[in-house]
């Protein structure tokens, strides 16, 4: 979380084990009132002082991409070990993790905002393990030599999937309000383009383009009350 602060990001992640997370506090001597026996460990934030530039260098080196991952470990350890500067990232996160735990617990809105966020990214990632079905999921190549290639395409295909349900979502919702059904705003901000039960994954797929598609125009909406509807 230290480092998320220092590049100007929040890290929302959802704390399945609150009940146990560790709180720290600044002062040793200060009265937390009915969190004064959670906040038992204190944060060394001369530590963080002493390293503050070093923490802002890292950070920028990391916002311009100066440093990558691998150079970033080397600064943070040596021998396996984390250096000062490693430490001192530690107890600015734990400070603002601290924070973030506060507010996570008091706030019901911010609450409910982040599952909202982690669940569409949960389902971006549904998506994309399900088109990912060949090998059982599993990238088997080196980086460079297969591994880029498989990422890009598959981003490539969810994106396509995306794009594809979001036409026709609009389509449909223009077809159902021309019908005059009422369709209100809170309904469709909770649609998601993000479906594929109507994608058959394993079927035959031909490259070909319709005349229609080709024309610029959309294929015909289904009825959902027709009888022999085949999968996309």
């Amino acid at each position: 979380m230290g480092i998320f602060h220092l590049l100007g990001l929040q890290f929302s992640p959802r704390i399945a084990d609150i009940g146990g997370a560790r709180f720290w506090r600044v002062d040793g001597n200060a009265d937390y009132g009915v969190l004064d026996d959670l906040a038992a460990n204190r944060i060394n934030i001369k530590l963080i002082v002493e390293h503050w530039d070093d923490l802002l260098r890292l950070a920028g080196s990391l916002k311009l991409g100066v440093v990558r991952a691998a150079g970033l470990t080397r600064v943070l350890q040596t021998n396996d070990r984390p250096t000062r500067l490693a430490r001192a990232l530690q107890e600015l996160g734990r400070l603002i993790k601290s924070l973030y735990v506060l507010r996570f617990i008091d706030d019901e809105t911010h609450r409910r905002r982040i599952l909202v966020q982690l669940n569409r990214g949960e389902s971006r990632h549904q998506l994309a393990r399900t088109i990912f079905h060949g090998k059982h999921g599993e990238l088997r190549q080196r980086y460079r030599v297969g591994q880029e290639d498989h990422l890009g395409a598959l981003g490539l295909v969810v994106n396509l999937i995306v794009l594809w349900n979001t036409i026709y979502i609009d389509a449909a919702l223009n077809q159902l309000r021309a019908e005059g059904h009422v369709i209100l705003d809170v309904d469709v901000a909770r649609l998601s383009p993000l479906g594929f039960r109507h994608i058959n994954m394993l079927r035959r797929y031909a490259f070909t383009i319709p005349d229609m598609v080709a024309r610029g125009e959309l294929r015909p909406l289904r009825d959902p009350g027709a009888v022999g509807i085949d999968d996309a």
